[in-house]
């Protein structure tokens, strides 16, 4: 009798855990019917006006279903063959976004700090490879160059978030640059010795803007508009934190993400008072100019811009894949960033001379690789 209940019990079990493994495999796939980005088809030349609808058709699909809010830009030597937003500059969907949109970059700002930095440097104002103490007597990390801020092997790790969080009570509302510097001196980790290894650390670009206020004696956000963006020409550029001198400036939008049927703001805390990792904020029309300015001499001489994109040879012989502010790959040149809602990605690739922008400001992390990947095949194709 207990071997027919055990027997009839086990076949019974076997039923439910088979069924519930039929329901479970059916709503993945209803999942990913809904949440899967649809395959991107172009049969000829993205730069025809047949490639150019096919791919304005994908991205209103896309945004229309809540997978894309934001700006894409493709540029062919120098100029751009595709441009166009799609979506809202904010939670409330009432203004749409355009060209001059300007976007939280979040980690693409690393570029625009590190050309900060290369611009001192032209100037005879800092050396790359003097230790970082000549800029900030209080750094505690011996051995470690300005370069090794650059390049992400400081070997300083990453905790200036951990590190403002236990100290909230002393900085009060909003941290400042300078006060995160003061934090990451005051509180040294335990760091790798330096160029032994690539560590992706904002707490480098952090200190990178502590430098660059200190040797131009003006704060990170005056300087940069200074020096780059204002000479550049790129209007809706700009730093913008927690002490800018106003809350909001013209074109800027604000980054929020969808809960169920709600969109809901996403508001800077109060770190984002610190810029350097991130900070810089541009729209699409200012990328242009950007990556023109990249293969020019606007900024730069260009055998000083070409340092930004070389690999440092690390203690071990290997060729580290960072640069400046870049990922490098060969001849492709690229930096992803994501805060605040906001996904941000520049792909370069130098050889071909072929520049995509992706800006998104609703926290679709998933969709946004997705499309990502899916229009860098695209491009590879020109």
């Amino acid at each position: 009798m207990q071997v027919l209940m055990k027997n009839t019990f086990l076949k019974v079990t076997s039923i439910v855990v088979i069924a519930g493994l039929l329901i479970w495999g059916t709503l993945k796939i209803v999942i990913a019917s809904k949440t899967a980005v649809p395959y991107l088809e172009i049969t000829t030349s993205i730069t025809s006006s047949e490639g150019k609808e096919a791919l304005d058709t994908w991205l209103s699909t896309l945004a229309s279903d809540d997978k894309f809010n934001g700006g894409i830009l493709l540029i062919k030597e120098g100029k751009p063959v595709f441009m166009n937003t799609y979506g809202y500059t904010d939670h409330t969907r009432t203004k749409k976004l355009t060209t001059a949109s300007s976007f939280r970059l979040a980690s693409v700002s690393k570029q625009f700090t590190a050309m900060g930095i290369m611009l001192l440097e032209n100037k005879g104002l800092l050396d790359y490879d003097s230790p970082v103490t000549n800029y900030i007597p209080s750094f505690p990390y011996h051995g470690v160059t300005v370069r090794h801020l650059l390049n992400m092997t400081s070997g300083i790790p990453d905790g200036y978030l951990q590190l403002a969080e236990k100290h909230k009570a002393e900085i009060g509302n909003e941290l400042s640059i300078q006060e995160a510097v003061t934090l990451l001196c005051e509180y040294p980790s335990k760091a790798a010795p330096s160029n032994s290894w690539y560590n992706y650390s904002n707490s480098n670009y952090i200190l990178l803007a502590g430098i660059i206020e200190n040797v131009s004696k003006q704060s990170f956000e005056n300087y940069m508009q200074q020096a780059i963006f204002d000479p550049l020409g790129m209007e809706n550029a700009r730093v913008w934190n927690l002490f800018s001198g106003t809350k909001s400036f013209p074109n800027k939008t604000l980054g929020f993400e969808k809960q169920r049927d709600q969109y809901i703001p996403m508001y800077p805390t109060f770190i984002d008072g610190v810029s350097g990792d991130g900070g810089v904020f541009a729209s699409l029309e200012d990328f242009v100019i950007w990556d023109t300015a990249l293969y020019g001499t606007s900024l730069l001489p260009q055998e000083k811009i070409q340092e930004a994109f070389k690999g440092p040879t690390l203690t071990n012989n290997t060729i580290s894949e960072y640069g400046f502010g870049w990922s490098l790959q060969g001849d492709v040149v690229q930096h992803s960033g994501g805060w605040l809602a906001a996904r941000t990605f520049i792909y370069r690739n130098t050889k071909t001379k072929t520049c995509l922008v992706m800006l998104d400001n609703s926290a679709n992390t998933w969709h946004f690789v997705s499309i990502q990947e899916k229009l860098i095949k695209t491009i590879e194709n020109f």
